[in-house]
């Protein structure tokens, strides 16, 4: 008897925990397709029980469809104004010139060129500043000190 009353309450405790989480999933998925849809956050007070929305599923494509439609070329164009522009390949190279250039002397180690990149409004990695003076030191235009790390900018032969 004991053990029936065991087996009833442990089958009770796991429908409770699987009825809690289909619930606490059902609320994360909607707020992560209101944020997908909004385009910003909106932090939300309470949380509505899974249960409560019962909607039959035409209807809720028929209003998301409309709904997408009508805000999408208002959300791209505020995205646009927003979102940084998307790097392209070379401009880290192309930064980390410029930043030499405006150095005394057009030298200093990969902290003061990183320093002159951050004062310039970059925030490029140590690693991605060594990667881009090997490719200036290719093309002949950076070249580096006995000491190993110390750079030095020379203008390229034109």
């Amino acid at each position: 008897m004991a053990k029936s009353a065991l087996t009833g309450m442990t089958e009770q405790i796991e429908s409770i925990r699987r009825e809690a989480y289909t619930e606490g999933y059902a609320a994360a998925m909607r707020a992560v397709a209101q944020f997908s849809t909004s385009g910003t956050v909106k932090p939300k007070a309470t949380a509505t029980k899974a249960t409560a929305v019962k909607t039959p599923a035409t209807k809720t494509r028929a209003a998301k469809s409309t709904t997408v439609t009508k805000a999408a070329p208002r959300q791209k164009r505020a995205q646009a104004k927003l979102a940084p522009r998307q790097a392209r390949r070379g401009d880290n190279v192309r930064h980390i010139a410029e930043a030499m250039m405006a150095l005394p002397d057009h030298s200093g180690p990969a902290a003061v060129i990183k320093k002159a990149l951050a004062g310039k409004g970059y925030d490029i990695s140590y690693t991605s500043i060594r990667h881009g003076l090997g490719q200036l030191q290719a093309r002949g235009q950076a070249s580096v000190a006995a000491d190993g790390k110390t750079w030095s900018y020379t203008a390229p032969a034109t």
